[in-house]
C-alpha cells in the first residue's frame, strides 16, 4: 500500500496526539514558565510529526531518514522536559506516565519505521 500523504502514517498521527497533549498539559504550568519550560516542552512535541511531515515530503528516502531521526530526537527532548516538569511538581505523575506510554508507543513507531526506511535503499 502505497502512503500518498504524511497524514497517512499512524506515526504523525500519534505525533500530533502528543503534541495536543502536551499543550494541553502545559496549560497547567506557572505563568513564570511561558516563555521557559513550558515553551520549550511544547516545541519540542511539536518537532516530531513536524519533522515527519517534512520528510516525507522530500524526494528521497535518505532525507526522510534524517528527518525521522530528528523526530527521535524531538522526542527524547519532550520526554525529558516532561520528567522535569513532573520532578518541580508542575505536572501530576499519573498524567506524566500517561504521555510517556504515549512517547514509548511513538518511539517504537518511528524505529520501526527507520528500519523499513532502511531497508528500502538496500540493494
Amino acid at each position: 500500500m502505497e502512503i500518498n500523504s504524511y497524514r497517512e502514517l499512524k506515526v504523525w498521527q500519534l505525533g500530533m496526539q502528543l503534541a495536543r497533549d502536551v499543550y494541553l498539559l502545559t496549560r497547567q504550568f506557572p505563568k513564570h514558565e511561558v516563555y521557559g519550560l513550558s515553551s520549550q516542552l511544547q516545541r519540542a512535541s511539536v518537532s516530531v510529526p513536524a519533522n515527519l511531515a517534512e520528510g516525507h515530503a522530500k524526494d528521497s528516502t535518505k532525507d526522510f531518514l534524517r528527518h525521522i531521526s530528528i523526530a527521535q530526537g524531538s522526542l527524547a527532548e519532550t520526554e525529558t522536559h516532561l520528567l522535569l516538569a513532573e520532578s518541580l511538581d508542575y505536572l501530576q505523575s499519573n498524567c506524566v506516565a500517561a504521555i510517556l506510554e504515549k512517547c514509548a508507543e511513538e518511539r517504537r513507531m518511528l524505529s520501526g519505521l527507520r528500519r523499513k526506511l532502511k531497508a528500502k535503499l538496500q540493494p
